[in-house]
């Protein structure tokens, strides 16, 4: 057990010399710049159409067994609406403090614009597959648009490598680490039988005969999300002198520069744009594949539609975490971040029933997180192939991806975060850059839409219509 130890404390330090350069450097620029960007080319698109987002997200395909708009936007935030959620805010609060919290807010709010230029471009370059259903993302449009075919296959990879393996290792720890508040946990053998409990339900469900269980927990997610929603709601309110004193100190720490820049890689701001990136993935090129799989009549639809996710992900659920937990009076330290933190601020306010209820939102979502990455690794593994492979790749892929979950349940936090946020952040730097140069198309499409809603049309798209140079299976 020494030498694991010591094996997981030296890739911890690797790996975290690796987010540091990342962050500080590289993605601060991109996420930033990028969104800005966008924002200023859409005319701040992702507040003036909020109304249209509204609208798509309700509007029914014509053919009834097609994907809709609400269908896709459940499978990526499902993704999205997870223990990052939860355990990332807290941390994000714990070790860089009440700051993060405003530049959590920042980049979903500038990060609405790239979500909207991403999902758009998945729709445009979206194909059609054998089984007559809808496949995109930013693989399809890097091999569509920049005809790189290599790189697409890259960024299918570095997909599967972040999403079948960093981020359900890391979702398996964070459900397994709800239940240290409770006398039963034992440190060296409750994560493992966790994570082997969680491994076979998620193994069950993707050979098949987890359907009902799918189907119980894909109608029990949104209903555990609006009531954390509502017991936030509560808590605030419960403490609602303390409300003005919370606001002064998120924006007083947020603009301690001389802060931010003593300790940079631990600041509130690497860790509110660490933190606020793996939330609501807004650049990273994951929610696309999602988007993709819709029908809609404009491709820009999706792109509001995707808007409203990262809103309902950054906005609400990271901003009930963070209130709940800053309201509470319990103090923020860096020896309780993670669910600890969460669990003991609701303890604080609601006694007893507070941990239970982190514990069981922490189930729920993790679960739906879990099968909700697996979707999108699917997606991945279809287009490296360029068709659904056989009986006996899905067995292996199975059992691995089954077996991944187990391993995280049992490994360091810091590492697993570390891994989650190298593979994202890979995902990125590949993603923006590709969104960047193929905007101008985004931005036509955006201005068709405008002027077809002026007329009091349903908008409808044809590629012609912003003279897009590649072929593509829809739009014609």
């Amino acid at each position: 057990m020494d030498v694991f130890n010591q094996i997981v404390q030296t890739l911890t330090a690797w790996t975290g010399v690796a987010v540091d350069v990342l962050y500080s450097y590289i993605l601060i620029v991109l996420l930033i710049g990028g969104g800005l960007y966008f924002t200023v080319r859409t005319r701040f698109a992702q507040f003036r159409h909020f109304g249209s987002q509204l609208r798509a997200v309700t509007e029914k395909p014509k053919d009834k067994k097609a994907v809709s708009s609400f269908q896709a936007l459940i499978v990526s935030t499902a993704s999205r609406v997870g223990t990052g959620n939860i355990i990332g805010v807290s941390t994000a609060i714990c070790v860089g403090g009440f700051g993060s919290v405003f530049w959590m807010w920042l980049i979903a709010i500038i990060g609405g614009a790239s979500a909207l230029v991403e999902s758009t471009l998945a729709q445009i370059y979206k194909k059609r597959g054998p089984d007559g259903k809808s496949y995109g993302g930013p693989a399809y449009y890097i091999e569509g648009a920049l005809k790189n075919r290599p790189l697409a296959i890259l960024f299918s990879v570095l997909l599967i490598v972040t999403y079948g393996f960093g981020f359900n290792m890391l979702a398996s720890f964070n459900l397994q680490s709800s239940f240290e508040t409770y006398a039963f946990y034992d440190a060296n053998t409750t994560p493992w039988i966790i994570g082997l409990i969680v491994a076979v339900l998620v193994g069950f469900c993707l050979f098949g005969g987890g359907k009902r269980l799918i189907k119980t927990t894909s109608v029990l997610v949104p209903v555990m999300g609006i009531a954390y929603i509502l017991v936030a709601v509560v808590i605030v309110l419960m403490n609602l002198p303390a409300l003005p004193g919370i606001f002064e100190r998120i924006f007083r720490e947020a603009f301690d520069f001389q802060a931010i820049f003593g300790g940079f890689a631990g600041s509130c701001l690497m860790l509110g744009i660490k933190r606020g990136l793996f939330s609501n993935e807004a650049g990273v090129g994951s929610a696309p594949n999602a988007s993709a799989s819709a029908e809609v009549s404009h491709p820009i639809k999706q792109g509001l539609v995707q808007v409203l996710s990262v809103f309902i992900d950054t906005i609400l659920v990271c901003s009930a975490t963070a209130f709940m937990c800053m309201c509470s009076g319990v103090e923020a330290t860096d020896a309780v971040k993670g669910a600890p933190y969460v669990q003991a601020s609701l303890q604080a306010t609601l006694g007893d029933f507070g941990p239970i209820f982190i514990t069981v939102a922490m189930v729920l979502f993790a679960f739906t997180t879990l099968l909700g990455n697996l979707y999108y690794v699917d997606r991945c593994i279809f287009h490296i192939f360029r068709r659904k492979p056989g009986r006996t790749f899905h067995t292996v892929y199975y059992i691995l991806a089954s077996a991944v979950i187990f391993v995280g349940a049992g490994l360091s936090a810091d590492l697993l975060w570390n891994i989650a946020d190298i593979t994202m952040g890979a995902m990125t730097i590949i993603n923006i850059p590709v969104i960047l140069i193929l905007s101008k198309y985004v931005f036509r499409a955006l201005r068709n839409f405008e002027a077809q809603r002026k007329e009091g049309r349903d908008p409808v798209f044809k590629a012609k219509d912003i003279d897009l140079p590649d072929k593509v299976d829809y739009w014609q």
